[in-house]
């Protein structure tokens, strides 16, 4: 039989209903405050550590809520620093997020979904069955459990983040914004929002939508070919968000918000990676200030695509900064764990 008063998930509950709930148990109600600042400032998980609040407070907090955590089941470190981290939620369902270290920055790649429903055809990630949304505290704890293994392995915490983990963030967007909300909260992790980049495959009319909430992050768009019939055959999405559409719903975009784009474009041998291919994309690039990120592709198990050698890719880059595109290569991390773009799938 279920309970009549099912405990709560604290971090689905607002301020206002906290406070309000104080209020209904006599208690103060600037407890509420001072519970908010544990949970979402210093990321605690647990009201016995609460040690400003007292023991009976605590437990009538433990009483009517409770805190739905993700945990680490497993973590995989590459040759080159790049950590992998399988979360296991509340519910035994498993994403991954990735802790991307550099001379500069420590950039946490993490997931929106659990699987993807967009089906890709270069991914790891797209052959899984999209499962659920992530809420948006999953979100968040992600960002911390990798800004905490950034402390611990190279004493210092996360400069960036990425959505560009597991999933489409914009098919999963209230959590996505809501979680952004309170990584850069000053009541949060306080985090710089400029500091973090939202990665789509293209949906336009969210797109539309981010501008319209005045969203400050970075856009990344996952291009990977700047003609219709190629992106057709790769992204199913391409069918009912057309380059045309995309291109609109981005000038939109970038009038709106004054914000350059960024292209992400992963090149595949002998498909998408020669000079008729770099003058289409140079040509999408003219719709409004944008840069561009070469990825080096990093094969998945069917083996379908394979990246294109050195040389081409040099050419590639070079005929773009011939036409007055920022160009830059994008090297693979962690591949040797499975780790780097594309390759998120559950396999540890």
């Amino acid at each position: 039989m279920l309970s009549e008063n099912p405990k709560k998930n604290i971090r689905n509950t607002s301020l206002e209903d906290l406070t309000n709930f104080f209020k209904e148990h006599n208690e103060k109600a600037f407890r509420a405050k001072q519970v908010f600042e544990w949970v979402w400032k210093k990321s605690y998980t647990s009201f016995e550590e609460m040690t400003n609040i007292s023991k009976e407070t605590r437990q009538l907090l433990n009483n009517h809520f409770t805190f739905k955590t993700l945990d680490i089941k497993n973590k995989q470190v590459s040759n080159d620093g790049t950590v992998k981290v399988a979360f296991s939620l509340y519910d035994n369902n498993i994403v991954e997020g990735v802790l991307i270290p550099t001379k500069d920055r420590k950039t946490a790649c993490i997931s929106t979904q659990v699987g993807c429903s967009l089906a890709c055809a270069f991914c790891a990630t797209g052959k899984l069955k999209r499962m659920r949304n992530l809420s948006y505290d999953e979100i968040y704890d992600q960002v911390v459990a990798l800004n905490k293994i950034s402390i611990e392995q190279h004493g210092s915490g996360l400069t960036n983040i990425v959505y560009m983990g597991m999933g489409e963030p914009l098919l999963n967007y209230a959590n996505t914004i809501a979680s952004i909300d309170k990584i850069t909260s000053p009541d949060g992790l306080g985090m710089a929002s400029r500091r973090i980049t939202i990665s789509t495959a293209g949906i336009a009319k969210m797109i539309t939508k981010l501008a319209d909430d005045d969203v400050k992050v970075n856009l990344a768009l996952s291009l990977h070919a700047a003609n219709d019939e190629k992106r057709d055959k790769i992204m199913a999405i391409n069918e009912t968000n057309t380059l045309d559409s995309l291109a609109e719903a981005l000038t939109y975009y970038h009038n709106k918000t004054g914000k350059k784009v960024t292209y992400e474009y992963c090149l595949f041998n002998n498909y998408n990676d020669s000079l008729k291919d770099a003058q289409e994309l140079a040509i999408f690039c003219k719709h409004i200030p944008s840069k561009v990120n070469l990825i080096e592709y990093n094969a998945i198990d069917d083996g379908i695509f394979q990246k294109s050698d050195e040389r081409t890719t040099d050419q590639f880059a070079n005929y773009l900064m011939k036409k007055g595109i920022t160009a830059s290569i994008r090297r693979s991390r962690g591949k040797d764990i499975d780790a780097a773009c594309g390759q998120l799938a559950n396999k540890n």
